[in-house]
């Protein structure tokens, strides 16, 4: 017979003999009769068969469900509700395990009962498969527990909602050393319980604010010390022990180096206290802080001694067995060079030293190696020859600078007097290119600072008080100008007819990839001769265009940030995202185009060397022109010296006689000619 017409019948059975009066008000049910409509639970099996494997085998249903054991066929044909309060994983547990019940009174931060998402006992425990914390399919066997406990601390919903700010606690935990031994099925390793039960009992599991917590700070070496109980010895000895003894919060305990739910060996190089992090990333949290320091009386600066030291030198190349900062002052018994038993001790030292160094004598053992002293770390003759060193260096380096700016000012002087010049940008174009290059300066070191503060070019710059308040200016007063200078640019090429030609010059044509391929042939020796460019190569072409496109990419994003207030109105807040990523990244693309492809074309090209003087005076040697551009010199001749005319017009015009034809009497006059061309030609065979 089917379990719901069993069920019916029964209902309706008790239903008749209560209408005839031949039965009872209310009548007792027994375990028999629950398993009838009771028989399959929740993990698919039957509640008998369950629970006669569990801890519980034995005892009947009615036991735990103490209010499902009377029906009153008036009020409900199975079940009458005596308390409506009762609950079975709470009240009918605390009935018999009145110990565990006295203790789990809070959980957390809140009390066990008055929250309903604090843990019942069946929500660590399980229902009717209890088995005990030594069973290995038990719940709150050490190999379940974190699963067990990640059911609410790995629940999202609920650590939001309560503020618990430990992230992936748990798969943190199974990812620590703890955790591995655990899975491994070294039982004895911590597990949730271990650390956080307080008392010794797992139904106490305190805040760390509470100070009977076994998580609270001052009590956190003593709950690793349940393992670690050597550790625990050295670590209340050390002066840090004795600080935390004191009552000092800011004094370091096992987590603090240690971590807390993903500890790891420190044989591991992630683990912050590994051989080649212990310094830079646990010690130098306390030792480097100007407040800790000031309170404690510590000398600052250790860890840049450390790490400018042969011992920090080869811990950063990675070398496991030179020595760190544990190697000499110790791991937990760590104790100040006074105290007689400190490893840093003078008496003690040479100990110390001579476990890496055998054989070390006390006088070079005892040599300061943080200038803790403040008198440096070497003797006195070793200082002078230092600063002997140090004049020398800025004389003979400084003599070799001066005669390089002269003999870089003697080619300079070269390039700019050349004879013949020939123009290459007017002066307009020479004001366009000088405020452009200027402003995009202002705009890479501005911007760079903002992101890079900590750098040595951040600090120089505006790394004095108010500087970087006045950074935002700058970089923005940058802009500006950048931006006007860019419409200057696109009325010039938009209005007159150079900029016309300018445009159409600098179009890309097939032939540019022809002279690219046979550049490349060139430098690679396949080829006897460099192509013949004309007024813009490929590479001038490429950069204009690019400088176009980044331009437009930077004035945008740049528009969006410093209107972000208004653009937030306007736009999603992800359109500001991606826009401070592309000005950033932006940035660093224009800034490195520029260092390697126009610096090399302007500058450091051999036949350019020491620059193409154009950016300055807009005009360039004739012999540098035709290297560069040989298909357009003698048009850029022509119209160098068409310009030469006009200029010299204006200065003296000249009267040709009445009826004479103006082709035929030029604006100069002959011995004017006949001089310049005899320049020409002596600069020729120079």
């Amino acid at each position: 017979m089917k379990m719901g017409t069993r069920c019916w019948i029964v209902s309706q059975a008790a239903l008749m003999l209560l209408a005839t009066g031949g039965w009872a008000q209310q009548m007792k049910v027994d375990s028999a009769g629950c398993a009838d409509c009771h028989a399959t639970s929740k993990h698919g099996g039957r509640f008998p068969d369950e629970v006669s494997r569990s801890a519980h085998a034995g005892m009947e249903c009615l036991d735990c469900h103490s209010d499902r054991g009377v029906v009153d066929p008036t009020r409900d044909p199975v079940h009458q509700r005596k308390d409506p309060a009762f609950q079975v994983t709470d009240t009918a547990c605390r009935q018999c395990h009145v110990e565990a019940a006295e203790q789990y009174k809070v959980h957390g931060r809140f009390d066990a009962g008055a929250n309903p998402d604090i843990p019942q006992c069946a929500s660590c425990h399980g229902d009717h498969d209890i088995q005990p914390s030594a069973v290995g399919n038990s719940h709150t066997h050490p190999a379940n527990l974190p699963n067990t406990c990640g059911k609410c601390h790995e629940n999202i919903d609920l650590t939001r909602k309560y503020e618990i700010l430990f992230d992936k606690a748990i798969d943190n935990y199974k990812s620590s050393v703890h955790g591995r031994a655990t899975k491994g099925g070294v039982f004895v390793a911590a597990t949730c319980n271990d650390c956080h039960s307080t008392g010794g009992s797992a139904h106490q599991i305190l805040s760390a604010g509470n100070a009977e917590s076994s998580v609270n700070h001052f009590n956190i070496p003593k709950t690793c010390g349940r393992c670690h109980n050597g550790v625990e010895h050295d670590f209340w000895e050390g002066i840090h022990g004795k600080l935390v003894a004191r009552g000092k919060t800011d004094s370091p305990v096992c987590t603090s180096c240690h971590g807390e739910h993903g500890i790891i060996s420190p044989g591991d190089p992630r683990s912050p206290v590994s051989k080649a992090r212990v310094a830079e990333q646990t010690c130098a949290r306390c030792h480097e802080s100007v407040t800790l320091n000031e309170k404690y009386g510590i000398p600052s600066g250790r860890l840049r001694t450390f790490i400018d030291s042969y011992h920090g030198l080869k811990t950063k190349a990675g070398d496991p067995a030179v020595a760190n900062c544990a190697s000499c002052h110790g791991v937990h018994r760590i104790l100040p060079s006074t105290d007689p038993t400190s490893t840093i001790h003078s008496a003690n030292l040479r100990h110390t030293c001579g476990s890496c160094h055998p054989g070390i004598s006390e006088e070079l053992a005892n040599t300061p190696i943080h200038d803790v002293t403040g008198q440096g770390l070497r003797t006195a003759a070793a200082n002078v020859i230092e600063r002997f060193y140090i004049i020398a260096i800025w004389a003979i380096i400084g003599l070799m600078v001066v005669h390089w700016l002269f003999d870089l000012g003697r080619h300079l002087h070269h390039v700019f007097t050349a004879k013949p010049q020939i123009r290459r940008m007017r002066t307009g174009e020479v004001w366009q290119h000088a405020l452009l290059m200027i402003s995009f300066i202002v705009l890479v070191i501005s911007g760079f600072a903002l992101r890079f503060n900590e750098s040595w070019f951040a600090r120089f710059f505006f790394g004095w008080p108010g500087g970087f308040e006045l950074r935002g200016v700058v970089h923005r007063i940058a802009a500006v100008i950048f931006g006007i200078t860019v419409l200057w640019h696109l009325v010039f090429v938009a209005v007159t007819h150079r900029g016309r030609e300018f445009v159409r010059d600098m179009i890309p044509h097939p032939r540019d990839v022809r002279q690219f391929w046979n550049r490349i042939l060139y430098n690679i020796g396949r080829r006897p001769a460099p192509p013949r460019f004309g007024r813009f190569s490929y590479v001038e072409k490429a950069e204009y265009w690019a400088l176009v496109w980044g331009t437009a990419v930077m004035i945008l994003t740049g528009i969006m940030l410093w209107f972000d207030n208004w653009i937030v109105n306007v736009l999603p807040k992800g359109a500001l995202d991606i826009a401070l990523v592309v000005h950033y990244w932006e940035a660093w693309l224009a800034t490195l185009a520029i260092l390697v492809w126009h610096m090399y074309s302007t500058v450091f090209a051999p036949h350019v060397y020491p620059m193409n003087p154009s950016w300055i005076t807009g005009t360039m040697p004739e012999v540098m022109y035709k290297h560069e551009h040989p298909e357009h010199a003698e048009a850029a001749r022509r119209e160098t010296e068409e310009m030469l005319r006009k200029e010299i017009e204006k200065v003296a015009p000249v009267e040709k006689p009445e009826g004479a034809d103006e082709a035929e009497y030029p604006y100069e006059d002959e011995a004017a000619v006949a001089a310049e061309q005899d320049e020409q030609v002596s600069a020729r065979e120079e």
